[in-house]
Parts: C-alpha cells; structure tokens; sequence
C-alpha cells in the first residue's frame, strides 16, 4: 500500500449536498453497490439517474455513497456516477474494506454497512435501500451473518428497505435484530417484507402508516437517547409488483437443493442463488427488486421531506 498521505481520509461531500444539509435541506442516502455489481450494464447507470431523480422529484437532494481513488464520497457527479456503473476494477467495499480501500487510493461502490456508516458520519438521516444483508440459512452450521446487522446496531440513520433477501434466513435475522436492539416498524404492514415478496410471513411488533408518523418514531428516539442504531422502516414491494410467491418458492426450493448438491458454501452461496432466482424466473426476480427499490426510494425522499418540515 502507498505511504500515509496528508489529506484527510474524511468523507468529501459533492457540493450539492454539503449545500444541503448546511441549509437544512432534506437528503437522502443511496448505496451504489446495485450500480456496480447489482445490475447489468447499460441499465444499471439509467437507474442509478432514475433513482437520483426520484429522489429530487419528492423534493429531497440523492447522496449517492462511492469510494474513488482512495476518497470517500458522499453524493456523486454524472462523471462519478458513470465511473461506478461503467469501470469493471470498482471493488465492492463493506464498512470493513472502507480503511484499506481508502489507504490504497482504490475504488470500490459501497454496501449497506459502508453506506450506512459514511452517510451517518456526513450528516445524512436517511437511506433508503433495496434489501439488508441477513442471518444465513445453515447458520449453525457456518455462522455467517451480513455485516449490515451489528453496523446497524451501532449507526444511527434510518434505513428505509424492504426487508432482507428471501434467500436468507427471515426469522433468525428477525431475532438477532431484536438482540442488536435495533428497531424495526412495518410500513402500512404488521408483516416484515420478503424483498421480492410483499410479505415473509414473519410478523413486526410495529406499524406505521405515514412519513409523518415515520418521523414521529425518529423524533421520539432522539429525545430518548440512549445507544445509537438504526430504525429500519420495512417498506413492502406492491403486490402487483412483487415476484410470484409460487414460482418464488419453487425456484428458491430447487436453487438451494442445487447449491447443496454442488457443495457451493460461505460466500458462494448468496451470489448462486440470486444468480439462480434471476435465471429461473427469466429476469422476474430483477423487476420485483427494482419495484422494491423505487418504492423505498421515494418513501426515504418523503420522510426525509417531512423530517426537514417537522419542528
């Protein structure tokens, strides 16, 4: 790695959003992660403009989160923006890999837990994402867990998402949430999301039905105090858009036995299975995850709305 270098390693903010949160405009937070490795190229830049300009069309300013050349960014320029969508050497860089990245001069799109952090340590409330990383299945077994749950234990933003990936294991992350203590709230559901589905099945002890009751929660938390974390507000993907829950279950059924019979473990197995559910479902599973992205999305940008005109 090159030598220490005498600029700082604090996150740069784009102009717009430094602007912003010093004139106590509402921002919004997006991981670019779905940029770089989420998506197919062309389309994964026109959603990363379509997402940007949800968020400006409710009224708030995107922050979209990146590492280029060793800096921190908090909200991109078309250039960056491009950069990430189109440069096949940017990494995917985790809370952990942000140190190292940083003092290598790398770049690299951030994941929940790196986006999280970053967007938290700017200023920024408010980050809306697709779905969170999760307990695994075979837990017991190998105990990998996202690094998104003990992040968001100890980070406080509100994460607007819709849920965890159905691959993963719903009710043991459900649990471990609960031991990190961080607080989650159905939004317009008592059911936690299932990502590609509207529901998992798994209930929430809370629901809200509004951004203003949103903030309310937000609100009440700041004047309690106590140990930062996240509140996760689980946004459901709309029945209409959500991937059919029998060819769902089939297709995750016969993609975990595949993955089982191939001996595919550790950090194999998340990017199988996606792989799977996007190749048996002919691309269905990728419309139903941009659905739940856009609805989160514009619910992050209205909440965000509505914390900046809340007293």
């Amino acid at each position: 790695m090159p030598q220490n270098s005498p600029e700082p390693y604090e996150p740069v903010l784009s102009a717009e959003v430094r602007s912003a949160l010093h004139t106590g405009l509402p921002v919004v937070a997006l991981e670019s992660t779905i940029i770089a490795h989420g998506l197919p190229r062309p389309r994964n830049l026109s959603v990363a403009r379509e997402l940007e300009g949800l968020v400006r069309s409710a009224g708030a300013v995107p922050a979209t989160v990146a590492v280029l050349d060793g800096r921190a960014r908090v909200g991109l320029g078309e250039d960056q923006l491009e950069r990430v969508a189109e440069d096949p050497a940017v990494r995917k860089l985790g809370h952990r890999d942000l140190a190292p990245a940083l003092a290598a001069r790398a770049s690299g799109a951030t994941t929940v837990s790196a986006t999280a952090f970053l967007a938290a340590r700017a200023g920024v409330g408010v980050f809306a994402t697709g779905g969170l990383g999760g307990v695994h299945r075979e837990w017991a077994a190998d105990q990998d867990e996202s690094a998104d749950l003990r992040l968001l234990a100890r980070t406080g933003i509100t994460v607007v998402c819709a849920g965890i990936k159905s691959i993963l294991d719903v009710p043991a992350t459900l649990q471990r949430l609960e031991t990190l203590g961080v607080c989650i709230v159905g939004y317009g559901t008592g059911h936690f999301p299932g990502f590609y589905l509207s529901s998992s099945g798994e209930p929430v002890d809370w629901t809200v039905r509004s951004p203003e009751e949103v903030v309310e929660v937000i609100r009440a938390r700041e004047a309690l105090g106590g140990p930062a974390s996240a509140l996760i507000v689980a946004n459901p993907v709309a029945e209409a858009d959500q991937l059919d829950p029998v060819l769902h279950d089939r297709v995750l059924a016969e993609a975990l036995d595949a993955c089982r019979e191939r001996g595919i473990s550790g950090q194999g197995v998340t990017p199988f299975l996606l792989d799977q559910l996007m190749r048996r479902t002919g691309g269905a599973s990728l419309e139903a995850n941009l659905a739940a992205v856009r609805g989160n999305v514009t619910l992050a940008a209205r909440i965000a709305v509505t914390a900046t005109d809340t007293p």
